[in-house]
């Protein structure tokens, strides 16, 4: 029984050696797989490291747009590598006096009731004015008038017009064009209407409307990029101001043969391609005009028109700039 229990006694104490050998000595796969570094309290994996995120424009930065460039510039310049943007002082004017030398009043007509006067467009306090008038009784009631560049330009450019509508159901207008209703190349910056009366428009005293037109033989290519200003940036002070309320700036980068983006306080607005190459230079053209229809808004109402203190269109400046290499 003593040998037994000796033995059985010298088995367990030789089994639990082996087992604390076995166990000191031997290391599992994980224990030699390398772990990465656990992750900083604030979610970066190296503490040391800072980010720069892109920096958001500010208020200060929409009222402080360099005036020499066109205001993107100063808020997201997105001018190529480069390349230089070159004021064309023909196209471009503060409208401290009327100069003849760079603009004239082309005196077309739309269709009933518009009928366009020399008297209704010009130049006061700081400003280009285009005013709305009545003749009663008229079949063309609606007085008003239209402003042209005597200069032409192509792209790659771009121009930008600050502008405060007048607040009746009308288009005031920002455009550049070339050509007749059969055959023409036309950018229509803005045809924006503060005021509509046909009850059909509720966004149109915020939604600046542009578009572009082709015409070859009354064959029409045509495209809408419209943008509405509730859209704008927080910090934008545009944002949300209807078209009467505040001067706004448009402009137009015509970027190439068939590309043009639309910008509105400094921000990219609606953008269009054109399906046929553009060939034309244009002019640039202000006018405000009405007609009885929904797209347009509706007809204006007569008794805005003996009304001066909304009667009035009113271009602050117009800026242009054609782009160019660097030398």
């Amino acid at each position: 029984m003593y040998t037994k229990t000796l033995i059985s006694m010298n088995w367990h104490l030789w089994m639990l050696c082996m087992v604390f050998l076995l166990g000191a000595g031997c290391q599992t796969d994980d224990d030699n797989v390398q772990k990465e570094p656990e992750e900083n309290e604030q979610g970066g994996e190296n503490p040391d490291e800072e980010t720069d995120p892109e920096k958001e424009p500010t208020t200060a930065d929409f009222e402080n747009m360099d005036p020499d460039l066109p205001s993107f510039v100063s808020i997201d310049d997105t001018t190529p590598e480069d390349m230089q943007w070159i004021k064309v002082d023909g196209l471009t004017d503060e409208f401290d006096s009327w100069d003849e030398i760079k603009w004239f009043k082309p005196l077309w007509n739309y269709d009933v009731p518009v009928q366009m006067k020399a008297e209704n467009s010009g130049v006061a306090d700081g400003n280009l004015w285009i005013k709305a008038t009545l003749d009663e009784g008229a079949e063309r009631w609606f007085e008003t008038s239209r402003v042209q560049s005597k200069e032409q330009i192509s792209y790659p450019m771009y121009t930008e017009s600050r502008i405060r509508t007048a607040h009746i159901s009308a288009y005031n207008t920002f455009w550049l064009n070339n050509g007749d209703i059969s055959n023409r190349n036309e950018i229509d910056v803005i045809e924006n209407n503060s005021k509509p009366s046909c009850g059909c428009q509720p966004d149109f005293p915020w939604q600046m409307n542009s578009q572009y037109f082709h015409v070859i033989d009354d064959d029409t290519r045509r495209e809408k990029g419209n943008f509405d200003n509730r859209n704008l940036s927080n910090a934008n002070p545009g944002k949300g101001i209807k078209w009467n309320e505040e001067y706004h700036i448009v402009g137009v980068w015509w970027k190439d043969a068939t590309h043009i983006q639309f910008y509105l306080d400094g921000e990219p607005a609606g953008s269009v391609v054109s399906e046929r190459d553009f060939t034309r230079d244009l002019n640039l053209i202000w006018d405000l005009w009405t007609f009885d229809a929904d797209w347009l808004g509706g007809l204006a109402k007569k008794e805005d028109l003996l009304d001066d203190s909304i009667n009035t269109m009113k271009v602050d400046w117009v800026r242009t700039w054609k782009l160019e290499p660097t030398q």
